[in-house]
């Protein structure tokens, strides 16, 4: 007789808790082999821009400054090739409650539960939207739950997940904080099942509807300011949910000719679940970790279907060094006098390279910031990075070895992206979606050509190489 309360047990059932949880039911938006309606998915939440809108300032959430970077800006120029060095713009998103883009996300979710008569919201990250749900959780007067996966084997926490657990018992939320590994899952959902709380899933249709007000927002103030929309965005990218939205909301503004760039920091050949390499990495979000493995298969997340496809917008992935984005955040501090927390400088330090390439008269805008202080402050992540045998020097960021080294740039001459290859990461979301599929239906087709931004020429010719 199997335990109902076993890790495979549990698991078997989650379809059926995360249901219960959500009170969603995803196969109505399912249609052939492998396709689901992504758009009739959306707009299962009920609530139009407007409402969202509504709700988030209610919260203290949205309409967020939008600063122009001019000493950066200069300072790129001084890099340039004559004629090329585009203006850069920030979205401050450190002004919204709890400080970071993902109230966004956790205000919608969370008046939804609220809406929905549950007594509580469970949201499993280590990350920022642990805060944002404590938050949005304790102004609309429900019980939270954050799991967190926080420690290796030997009970030894990052700075930055230690912080942001304090941020979330800040606001009230219990915090329950497990080593890396499978456990997470598990445990988030027996939590789930336990309490009748709510799933505040950062991959549901409600928390990426929630993101498309900052894209919107960019749009219109920079039109109001500039009388035109940004030539480019640049998104921080981990698992897609903050890339989807913003691009969401700029379409719905009608900014559908601007570039929506990708960008995460580089942990190549580090394993996001080993437990003794969960310590040697300095960045815990934003990552290729994520980044790579949800762009190329979407539905990993802790929904059946994630509203997060970073692939159906994206037009450039690129990469940056560990070293690049601490030493911008020391530019952004210095030069602009604004001291943000380094995993929201991401898309900066991708920016600040990206610009280089641009012309003078084009804009760049990056998407967020973040608050810092206490773990999040790159002090104690740097100084965490050396206890655990990571050598900082200055030097030549191509020669960073995640894991072994974080080297910071002898210039800013030297902070450049890497570009990840779009095709290679197209094909291998195709080949994750047919591995054991001998036929698909037109609808699949469709599915594909939408989930890659590409076309039917494109999906048969990967088709006829799969099945020749």
């Amino acid at each position: 007789m199997i335990d109902k309360g076993s890790y495979e047990a549990v698991l078997k059932r989650k379809n059926e808790i995360m249901k219960r949880a959500m009170k969603l039911d995803y196969s109505k938006f399912e249609m052939g082999k492998i396709s689901f309606d992504y758009e009739k998915m959306m707009e299962e939440t009920g609530y139009t821009l407007d409402n969202i809108v509504r709700i988030q300032r209610e919260c203290a959430i949205g309409n967020t400054p939008l600063i122009e970077m001019k000493n950066i800006t200069e300072l790129a120029r001084k890099y340039s090739e004559n004629g090329k060095g585009a203006r850069i713009f920030i979205k401050d998103e450190a002004g919204n409650a709890s400080g970071s883009f993902k109230a966004r996300r956790a205000a919608i979710s969370v008046y939804h539960a609220k809406r929905l008569g549950y007594k509580g919201v469970i949201a499993a990250t280590s990350g920022n939207y642990g805060a944002a749900v404590a938050s949005q959780a304790a102004k609309q007067g429900l019980r939270c739950i954050i799991v967190q996966e926080c420690y290796d084997s030997k009970g030894v926490g990052q700075p930055e997940i230690i912080e942001k657990a304090r941020k979330c018992e800040a606001y009230g939320a219990e915090v329950i904080q497990l080593t890396v590994g499978p456990e997470l899952f598990y445990v988030f959902l027996k939590l789930l099942e336990e309490t009748g709380y709510f799933n505040a899933s950062l991959y549901s249709p409600f928390g990426i509807a929630g993101i498309e007000t900052l894209g919107y927002e960019i749009a219109e103030q920079l039109l109001l300011r500039e009388g035109r929309y940004p030539d480019a965005v640049v998104c921080t990218n981990a698992g897609g949910g903050n890339l989807t939205g913003t691009a969401r909301g700029l379409i719905k503004i009608g900014a559908n000719k601007t570039k929506i760039i990708g960008a995460s920091v580089n942990l190549s050949g580090l394993h996001m679940a080993s437990d003794k390499q969960f310590n040697k990495k300095s960045f815990t979000t934003g990552h290729t970790g994520f980044g790579i493995p949800f762009s190329t298969f979407p539905d990993r997340s802790d929904v059946p279907r994630s509203a997060a496809r970073p692939l159906r917008y994206a037009d450039r992935y690129v990469t940056i060094g560990q070293g690049e984005v601490f030493y911008v955040t020391e530019l952004l501090a210095q030069l602009e006098g604004l001291e943000r927390g380094p995993a929201g400088n991401i898309s900066l330090a991708a920016a600040f390279s990206i610009a280089q390439e641009m012309d003078k008269d084009q804009i760049i805008v990056v998407q967020e910031t973040e608050y810092t202080g206490a773990g999040k402050h790159l002090q104690p992540q740097l100084s965490f990075a050396r206890e655990n045998g990571i050598e900082i020097k200055f030097g030549n960021p191509r020669d960073e070895i995640p894991g072994e080294t974080i080297i910071l740039p002898e210039n800013p001459g030297l902070l450049k992206v890497k570009d990840i290859d779009m095709d290679k990461l197209k094909r291998s979301l195709i080949k994750n979606y047919i591995k054991d599929i001998e036929k698909l239906e037109i609808e699949d087709i469709e599915f594909l050509i939408a989930e890659t931004k590409s076309s039917k020429e494109y999906i048969d010719s990967i088709l006829e190489d799969r099945w020749r």
